[in-house]
């Protein structure tokens, strides 16, 4: 998949190792996960600290392969 992505011209890639459900779960209880990072737009940041369309965002882009909840 990387391979055919940088062969059409794509030049950067982040991945973010989570599940979903821990996504769910931290927009519903951000208090449980003070400490969870991911990668936004090439910088870090916590995930508490994200505004709702930045969480949405990542959560929807976590089904890639996976069923929903």
């Amino acid at each position: 998949m990387n391979d055919t992505y940088f062969k059409l011209g794509g030049y950067h890639v982040q991945y973010n190792i989570v599940d979903r459900r821990m996504l769910v779960d931290a927009q519903a209880h951000p208090e449980r996960y003070s400490d969870l990072m991911v990668r936004v737009a090439g910088f870090t940041a916590r995930f508490v600290d994200l505004g709702p369309d930045v969480q949405k965002q990542i959560i929807d882009r976590t089904q890639f392969c996976q069923e929903s909840d």
